[in-house]
Parts: structure tokens; C-alpha cells; sequence
């Protein structure tokens, strides 16, 4: 049975009545009509968003007055410290692959600015989203493989006079600059599947690595994309050298060593960014935290070091808290999180636990300046993807013609996006048993704690706040972010 969903001030969401089926789950769809929240009942210090296990609350604000008063020392307690400082926050988001701009941009005109404003606006009634990764060339979500200097097999490129937008401008190119006309502030960050097959030393899209003979030219074809879409209007904040480039099977894909990865960044890609007056951020790695001592390995070289802002990670392999070794390592250059996908059909409970644990408390904990989950809208089928794609990519979104569904990683994003805003700084917090939790203090001065309780049963606790606390119950596998 389909559904209306609500936002959390009580009006339907995208508009009007958006059907949907069940969240990402393999429950299907949720049988229990969901009537509007009303408004919070009476003046409340503390604003409170919830989303539960068993979904009977996603993202909804409660109608909990929740306000300070005299500690009495009987309940566990969070204490909010505003006077830690850790990382500033630069965005939570998603990865726009070019799978997602066709399902986005094949809405009816009012449908997708609809859905983009939901996505991306910063009022009342939408999440906030702040942080997108595309794609440079195809990804493996993608409808087919491309990059923007394909040529004839045999033949080379080497002045790129070939090199062209032209596979983004059908889906890609179009949607961002509607997302930018919401968000212009927003930060994207570009990753390479695969340099052209030309230049690479098993002449395929799919695995193998960079010729050293080709080192200049790719650097000339980064330059030339991120001008290419700074003509368009679009600003890539943020570039990684190759998308996991420890993994030869996606398809398309590339093999790049530490070694090879110091040397293309402090003698190629670093020196043609600055000649080319970019700003364009390096973010080197961009793979799993088992292996640390690939981004160790190219901090620690001196002459890759000074064009390198910071260290990418996902975490397919390995722990989060190789975040920090990392950080500890090199406390001066930046860590991000930059990709986790859910695997469909998905369990909601135990995938939206995960993810909030792992990724929106565990990876800011870690210093981390951003969290991307991955594909931000698949169809019913998981596609579009390439011929070795990823088959069953769960989307924040899954869009199946005009039907919208939104799946774990809409929530997960929304918990932390809508209020945690770029130039936010993390505070420090105490971890009681069971009740996982990060807090930040944003730009307007506002306090932002989100709270899991990762244990079976129902936990009450005090949040405190300089010399008061507010007391709040959540259920077992209830994540609440408190705004005050």
C-alpha cells in the first residue's frame, strides 16, 4: 500500500500527494498511513527531529516541548562543549552520477524543481543538502563509458584537441545548473573513473593504469574539464585523482599506485593547476581505510605534499577510526569521507543504524569535513549502470518514471544536512553506553547534537548545556538530532 509522505513541518512533501512505496526496506512499503505532524505544542528550547527502526517516524519533528532546567543527576548524560573545537564542516551529500541527472532530468519540468528544491533548498520544509561528487568521464553508474577524449582504437589525443563536455550536456550539465540556481554555495567534488584508453597501458576503460609517458597530458585534460565547467557556470571545488584506485574490476576503472599517484600530483596535475590559475582543491586517495599507508605514503612525500589539501575515504574495507590516524599523521591537510553506497533491496533498520553510526557520527568524530553517501537516485532496477556496473546500488532516491521513493540514505543525509550548514565547527561530546553522538555549533550560532541509541531497549538521558540539561527518551534504534 502506498503512502503520503509528509515533511517534517506537516505539509506533503514535493507539493502536493507524492506516492510512494516502502523506503529502501525489504519490507516493501510501510502499511501504516502516516497523518501530517502538527506543530510543536507550546514554546520547546530544543527542536527535535526523529527517525525510527521500524519507520514509523522519518524524519519527522516531534511535538516534544523539550526545555532546560537544574540537572538532577539520575540519567545518563551527553555534555555539549562549546569551547572544544574541532574540524570545520564543508557539506553533507550525495554522488550525482550520471545515472541519477538521466532519472533527475527525464521529470516533467514542475517534478524536478519540485524535487531539487526539497533536495537542495535551505528553508523550512527541505533537507538542505550541501555537498555533491560527480563523476569526470563516466562512472560505473553511468549508462555507458565514456571520458571526454575518446578516440579510435590505435589512435592518441596527446594535444587533446578532441576533448569535449558533450556526453554531459544532455543530463549532467543541465541539472547541476538547477541545483546550483537553488544552491549556489554548494561544493563539488570530481572524481575520475578511468583517464581515456589512450592513454593508458591496456588501452581499455577498464583497468589497467596511467602511462608515465601520458602524465602531462592528463593533467592537461583535468585542467581542461574543470575550465570546461567553469564555462558553464559550474565551480568543481575539489578534485580526487582516481576513484578507488586500488580496484581494476568496475568497469570503468584504473589502477594507480601511491607511487605513481605522488609523482602525477607533485610533477604534473599540482604544477598545471597552479600554472592554469585554478584553485581546484587536490584530494588525494579516495578509496578504503585498510589502507592507510597509501595516503601516508603520498603525505609524506615532499614533493606531492604542498598541492595536497587532504586525504578521501570510503569504507568498504577497514574502520572509521583510520580517519584519525590519519588526521594525527598530518594534522594540518584535511579528511574527508567520500563514498558508501547501500546495497538493495536494503533493510532499513539495520542499513540506516550503520550508516548513521559509521558515517554522520563516526566519520565527523574522525575528523572528517564531510560525509557522501553514494548514488543519489537509481531506478526500480538499480540502473542505470555500465555493462560491470554496480547491479544493486540502492539510490537515496529511487525514481520509477513519475513515483519517487526516498531510501536510507535521503534520511541518513537529512539528519545531518539540514542543520549542520557549511562553516559549522564540530564541539566536543561525551560518548554514555549506547547513546553514540556528535555535535556541532553552526555559523548562526546554533547547537546541533545528533543522538543514536544503538541499544534494543528504550533509553532516557540528559543532554547538558553549560550548567543545564534537557531530558529526552529515544526507543532502541531511534536517531534524534536536537537544534537549540
Amino acid at each position: 500500500m502506498n503512502r503520503i509522505i509528509f515533511n517534517i513541518l506537516g505539509g506533503p512533501l514535493l507539493g502536493g500527494a507524492v506516492f510512494l512505496s516502502g523506503c529502501g526496506s525489504k519490507g516493501g512499503s510501510d502499511p501504516t498511513p502516516q497523518p501530517p505532524v502538527p506543530p510543536v505544542s507550546g514554546p520547546s528550547q530544543v527542536a527535535l527531529w526523529l527517525t525510527s527502526a521500524n519507520q514509523t517516524m522519518k524524519f519527522q519533528k516531534s511535538t516534544l516541548v523539550l526545555n532546560f532546567k537544574a540537572a538532577s543527576g539520575q540519567n545518563p548524560t551527553i555534555r555539549v562543549d562549546t569551547t572544544q573545537t574541532y574540524q570545520s564542516i564543508d557539506g553533507f551529500g550525495y554522488t550525482l552520477t550520471g545515472g541519477s541527472a538521466t532519472l533527475i532530468n527525464q521529470l516533467g519540468a514542475a517534478g524536478r524543481a519540485a524535487l531539487l528544491k526539497e533536495l537542495f533548498a535551505t528553508d523550512a520544509t527541505n533537507i538542505g543538502t550541501s555537498y555533491l561528487r560527480i563523476s569526470i568521464g563516466a562512472s560505473d553508474l553511468s549508462d555507458h563509458v565514456f571520458t571526454y577524449d575518446d578516440v579510435p582504437a590505435g589512435e592518441t589525443d596527446v594535444a587533446l584537441a578532441k576533448f569535449s563536455l558533450e556526453p554531459e550536456k544532455k543530463d549532467l550539465i543541465p541539472v547541476l545548473k538547477e541545483i546550483l540556481a537553488i544552491s549556489p554555495e554548494l561544493k563539488i567534488l570530481g572524481s575520475p573513473w578511468s583517464a581515456p584508453a589512450w592513454m593508458k597501458d591496456n588501452s581499455s576503460l577498464k583497468g589497467g593504469s596511467l602511462k608515465p609517458e601520458y602524465y602531462g597530458a592528463y593533467a592537461k585534460y583535468l585542467v581542461k574539464y574543470l575550465q570546461a565547467m567553469q564555462a558553464e557556470g559550474i565551480r568543481v571545488d575539489a578534485i580526487t585523482l582516481q576513484n578507488e584506485p586500488l580496484n581494476p574490476y568496475n568497469n570503468p576503472s584504473m589502477v594507480m599506485t601511491a607511487e605513481q599517484q605522488a609523482e602525477l600530483i607533485g610533477s604534473f596535475v599540482g604544477p598545471a593547476l597552479k600554472a592554469a590559475n585554478l584553485t581546484t582543491r587536490i584530494i588525494l586517495y579516495d578509496h578504503n581505510t585498510d589502507r592507510i599507508d597509501y595516503p601516508l605514503a603520498i603525505l609524506g612525500n615532499a614533493l606531492a605534499y604542498p598541492y595536497v589539501d587532504g586525504s578521501a575515504f570510503h569504507l568498504y574495507a577497514g574502520n572509521i577510526e583510520a580517519l584519525s590516524t590519519v588526521h594525527n599523521a598530518h594534522p594540518t591537510k584535511n579528511v574527508y569521507f567520500t563514498e558508501q553506497w547501500v546495497g538493495g533491496p536494503g533493510n532499513f533498520s539495520g542499513d540506516f543504524s550503520w550508516h548513521i553510526n559509521n558515517l554522520i557520527i563516526g566519520a565527523t568524530r574522525n575528523w572528517s569535513r564531510n560525509v557522501l553517501e553514494w548514488n543519489l537516485a537509481a531506478d526500480q532496477n538499480y540502473g542505470p549502470h555500465t555493462d560491470g556496473g554496480c547491479t544493486t546500488c540502492l539510490g537515496a532516491l529511487t525514481i520509477n518514471g513519475s513515483t519517487i521513493t526516498r531510501n536510507v540514505a535521503y534520511y541518513t543525509v537529512a539528519h545531518a544536512a539540514k542543520f549542520v550548514r557549511p562553516g559549522s565547527v564540530r564541539i566536543d561530546t561525551n560518548v554514555p553506553n549506547n547513546l553514540p553522538n556528535v555535535a556541532f555549533k553552526t555559523p548562526s550560532g546554533q547547537k546541533v547534537l545528533i543522538v543514536q541509541n544503538n541499544g534494543s531497549a528504550t533509553q532516557t538521558f540528559d543532554i547538558g548545556y553549560r550548567d543545564k540539561v534537557v531530558t529526552s527518551t529515544l526507543a532502541g534504534g531511534t536517531v534524534g538530532t536536537y537544534v537549540w
